[in-house]
């Protein structure tokens, strides 16, 4: 595996696609790049993006462990006021984003913030929104083997009794594992995950935040983006995607990103 590493300043190098729609824009300063939305609308998606997956089979992502992936960054609002998903990391893009793919469940691990409306209520004792590492793999075999039970799965979750039983072990299945991050994300930080074979680790500041989670399988595509939308996924049936009015101006700014090889895990 070879080293990739970016310092900002001009235009994204060579080894990153843009993925600009909507009011988003990718806009270069001396030293850093900001993904941004302005006046963003509910009407219409807006996204600023880079990645290395456009028009590849998911067969030929780029990357899979071990890696370690080093992202130095600031936000232009906090948890809550932030508006949209925003975020850095690998997956799967399972929802046919940026190419003609069969749709499939998602693979990742990533840090990752959504604001409300969204509700990934995806672990028992994290909050279905916020700023996070996370892992998740739905495609494993035993995650699979749950589909066929998952409607009586879903109305029994219902109560709140049975949630808290029932939700753990299919957790564990679709190898969900995440914890908030407890940091000024208007401040800038240093975030680092060691994606291992077997267990992921993230830091931020050098402070560990969230070790022993499980790895996906597979190979993933690194994706670095802001945009306006929000997503509800919980154990108890509600779904539902959107997008949302993002009055005035909003960033994530990066000052340098870098994969290299990683120890395993």
């Amino acid at each position: 595996m070879e080293t990739v590493r970016e310092n900002f300043g001009g235009e994204p190098g060579p080894c990153w696609q843009r993925y600009v729609v909507g009011n988003g824009a990718l806009e270069s300063t001396a030293s850093t790049l900001r993904f941004v939305t302005t006046a963003a609308t509910s009407h219409y998606y807006s996204d600023a993006q880079i990645d290395d997956y456009q028009g590849l089979p998911r067969r030929r992502f780029p990357w899979r462990p071990p890696l370690r992936l080093t992202v130095r960054a600031r936000f232009s609002h906090p948890a809550g006021q932030l508006r949209g998903t925003a975020g850095f990391g690998f997956w799967n893009d399972p929802f046919l984003m940026t190419g003609v793919r069969i749709p499939t469940l998602p693979r990742a691990v990533w840090f990752f913030y959504g604001s409300p409306p969204s509700n990934l209520k995806l672990d028992l004792h994290t909050p279905g929104w916020g700023w996070k590492a996370a892992t998740i793999d739905a495609l494993r075999p035993v995650a699979l083997l749950l589909l066929p039970i998952a409607p009586v799965a879903v109305a029994l979750m219902n109560f709140r009794s049975l949630y808290s039983t029932l939700w753990p072990p299919i957790q564990r299945a679709v190898n969900v594992h995440e914890a908030l991050i407890q940091v000024e994300m208007t401040e800038w930080h240093t975030y680092v995950l060691v994606w291992g074979r077997e267990r992921t680790r993230f830091s931020v500041d050098m402070e560990t935040i969230l070790e022993d989670a499980p790895s996906p399988r597979g190979r993933l595509g690194f994706v670095m983006w802001l945009d306006n939308q929000y997503m509800v996924v919980t154990p108890w049936g509600r779904l539902g995607w959107g997008t949302l009015d993002v009055p005035g101006r909003q960033w994530m700014e990066v000052n340098s990103l870098m994969i290299e090889p990683g120890e395993d895990g």
